[in-house]
């Protein structure tokens, strides 16, 4: 297809800013874009007390632009200039009230209200730009309103007339800046009423996921399974029904990584380079890990990893619920990860409890391809999950993921079959410790015989993750959107 003027927008771009999976997503997805030969620019909040301007040599473009909100509010921002890579600019909304207060990128308690002035600036900055794009693509739920926006607002613009707006959910349960099912029935939003003013509590109450969704030219979640599940009133939070209704423009695309980011034969931050063609050289990872952890040195022992956010999303209630049982076991656990305290502090306990075998880690980036290079099975037990970024990320480094068979866990990781000798994963069903704890006895049997180990780590290395694919489907999308 001719090559395409993309914007994307989101509220977070690693290297600059980083929470989560959002971040990495926003950063691979433009540039594989980019390589394919369209034209994309990104846009992103200038958090002033996370982002170093000089570090990451940002120039000023446009200095006290003004923003009209609407009838009676107006804003300054400034917009500055980086770049993701070689052609493809990065554009930074400053505002100090807004983005520059903390050193958190979330958390307050006007939340909406930031990232209403996000999205506004968003849009300004692309008539200032002149830059007519033919696909603004919205991630999550702080970008929601730029559909709406679009459609109610800047409908006349020359610049943006005709813009399509793709809105990817990248997780449901986030729909705002507050718990969606902690608001009174006379508050929720319908999703289609006029805007409060800025200084109006009530825009606090604004579902800007739902705008998003109703809104947005095509509607995309990040794996096919999830697209299915938000359907459904176990994982639709609340949206199910609108979801539903908008079934023919809703889509689903398994997120990938970037190749050149994670890469063991090349990742100049672990201690030995290696391959699916050199699985012996792994092993120099695993013992540095287990000497910079304080565990016995010893290749026969099973090293477990999990590096996500510590939370009951991501599987921490059943893994905490088992952690006498791991200590039980010959086997050692690090955990990488910040999130809920609860969780938090009974990895610490356990850590207390079994030195030799239990670590807690607060998270830190510099670590993760350690951590993956020198373990050999990668935990994700999770509750639910849109797509998941960490076991494709672990599978690269020919870390064997462990994982529960929902969303886009159960699009990327095919269960060992001990029969067949296929699968490079260990799967089980149901959300309780007994599944959690069959599926680590499983995968457990399998190391004992390190051949069969092997044959599973090199199926998992060898699987296709990167974002080349995923990043022609996005071009499918953004076609069936600009067809209406």
């Amino acid at each position: 297809m001719k090559p395409l003027n993309i914007a994307s927008i989101s509220a977070e771009l690693a290297p600059f800013s980083k929470t989560g999976g959002l971040a990495d997503v926003a950063r691979s997805l433009p540039k594989a874009l980019k390589r394919i030969g369209h034209n994309v620019i990104a846009i992103t909040p200038l958090y002033g007390q996370v982002i170093d301007k000089e570090v990451y040599n940002l120039t000023l473009l446009h200095e006290n632009v003004t923003l009209k909100l609407n009838s009676v509010d107006f804003v300054k921002v400034n917009y500055w200039q980086g770049y993701l890579m070689d052609g493809l600019p990065v554009y930074f909304v400053e505002n100090l009230k807004y983005f520059s207060k903390r050193k958190s990128l979330y958390g307050s308690d006007h939340e909406n209200a930031r990232f209403m002035v996000f999205n506004i600036a968003a849009l300004r900055l692309l008539s200032l730009l002149k830059f007519k794009a033919d696909i603004i693509h919205c991630h999550d739920w702080h970008t929601g309103l730029i559909p709406y926006f679009l459609k109610n607002g800047f409908q006349h613009s020359k610049t943006l007339e005709k813009a399509k707006t793709v809105f990817t959910i990248h997780n449901l349960v986030f729909q705002f800046g507050q718990n969606w099912w902690q608001i009174p029935l006379d508050k929720k939003d319908k999703g289609r009423s006029r805007l409060p003013h800025l200084d109006n509590h009530d825009l606090e109450y604004v579902n800007f996921a739902k705008r998003g969704i109703l809104f947005a030219d095509v509607v995309n979640t990040v794996s096919e399974q999830y697209r299915e599940e938000i359907m459904t009133k176990n994982f639709g939070q609340d949206l199910q029904r609108i979801l539903k209704n908008r079934e023919d423009r809703l889509f689903g695309i398994v997120n990938g990584i970037d190749y050149i980011s994670f890469n063991p034969s090349k990742d100049s931050s672990i201690v030995k380079s290696y391959d699916a063609g050199h699985l012996n050289l792994k092993k120099i990872n695993k013992e540095f890990l287990q000497k910079k952890l304080g565990f016995e040195v010893n290749p026969n022992v099973p090293l477990i990893c999990a590096t996500s956010r510590v939370t009951f999303q991501k599987g921490f209630e059943l893994i905490v619920r088992i952690l006498d049982h791991i200590a039980a076991m010959d086997i050692q656990l690090v955990v990488m990860g910040d999130g809920s305290k609860e969780y938090i502090a009974a990895l610490k306990k356990a850590a207390k409890k079994y030195p030799r075998k239990i670590i807690w880690l607060p998270f830190r980036q510099e670590l993760e391809t350690q951590i993956y290079a020198g373990s050999d099975i990668f935990l994700l037990p999770s509750h639910h999950e849109p797509c998941g970024i960490n076991q494709l990320i672990a599978m690269r480094y020919g870390c064997v993921p462990l994982v529960r068979k929902v969303g886009g866990l159960h699009d990327t990781v095919a269960d060992f079959n001990p029969g067949k000798g296929k699968g490079y994963g260990f799967v089980f069903k149901h959300f309780n410790e007994f599944g959690l704890y069959g599926a680590l006895v499983r995968a457990l049997e399998a190391y004992k015989n390190q051949d069969l180990w092997r044959n599973i780590t090199r199926q998992a290395m060898e699987v296709s993750t990167s974002w080349e694919i995923p990043a022609k489907k996005y071009e499918v999308l953004y076609k069936k959107a600009l067809k209406g």
